[in-house]
């Protein structure tokens, strides 16, 4: 696929894009995990979505991030959330932090942007003993008939090369990744959940994606995004939109000794 910048579509990126669910937290805590004084590091932290809910519950949080114009937008969502948190520009792979020096290290919608047998050895060096590792994901479905299959079908159209359409949401590669960096007592869970958007939201949520304006230059982005307001106008003119969702959550503790 074309080289993926995200940094190219931030003020999208944090418009549009849906963040975790308050379920998902709830579900989480279950697990001993976002619980308050917990130091969690969040890697591929975007515009902040995952640790901004962590320090919500009183988490301390330190976000990692390779873009500087992602960051800048999660210190500006965190200002207006009233909540601190640390950020890294760093990729996790490269990055320089203490060894076993968080409870958590949490990764939402990126493990598949790393270098995975890399990312998953250094976030061990990062835990403490005992400490979990999570990966979780929001993925969108493409149902026949919804407007995410139309959508997908839109920009494939628009890039061909884009290789993030057809997902079901599980993701069933993190397991061994997690196996291999040493994690033991592996659980997850998943579950569905619709976000409603109007088409304006989806439009824009759809412009902060890997296969539109983090991909293609500034006037393919325009001509799809013209196409894409008269595909939802002609056959979703309805609003709001409802699109399904899956929650998906893989959770991995350190030994607590080699």
């Amino acid at each position: 696929m074309n080289s993926v910048n995200f940094g190219l579509t931030a003020q999208d990126y944090r418009r549009h894009r849906a963040g975790f669910p308050d379920s998902l937290f709830t579900r989480l805590a279950v697990y001993s995990i976002g619980l308050a004084g917990q130091r969690v590091l969040d890697i591929g932290t975007g515009t902040g979505s995952l640790g901004r809910g962590f320090a919500k519950r009183g988490c301390v949080v330190t976000g990692l991030d390779p873009s500087a114009e992602l960051i800048a937008q999660a210190r500006e969502l965190d200002a207006e959330a009233g909540i601190t948190s640390d950020y890294v520009l760093s990729r996790i792979e490269d990055n320089t932090l203490p060894a076993a020096s968080f409870d958590i290290v949490s990764a939402g919608q990126c493990w598949h942007w790393f270098d995975r047998p890399r990312a998953a050895a250094m976030c061990a060096h990062l835990l403490r003993p005992g400490g979990m590792m999570l990966c979780t994901h929001f993925d969108w479905l493409p149902w026949p008939g919804t407007v995410v299959e139309a959508t997908e079908k839109l920009i494939l159209e628009h890039n061909p090369d884009w290789r993030g359409h057809s997902g079901h949401g599980i993701h069933y590669k993190e397991f061994a990744d997690l196996t291999g960096a040493g994690f033991h007592a592996l659980q997850s869970f998943t579950y569905d959940e619709d976000i409603l958007y109007s088409q304006a939201g989806w439009r824009g949520r759809i412009r902060a994606s890997a296969g539109v304006a983090a991909s293609l230059s500034p006037e393919a982005v325009q001509h799809f995004d013209t196409a894409h307001a008269a595909m939802l106008t002609t056959r979703f003119p309805a609003e709001p939109l409802r699109i399904p969702h899956r929650v998906f959550a893989l959770i991995g503790r350190k030994p607590l000794s080699s």
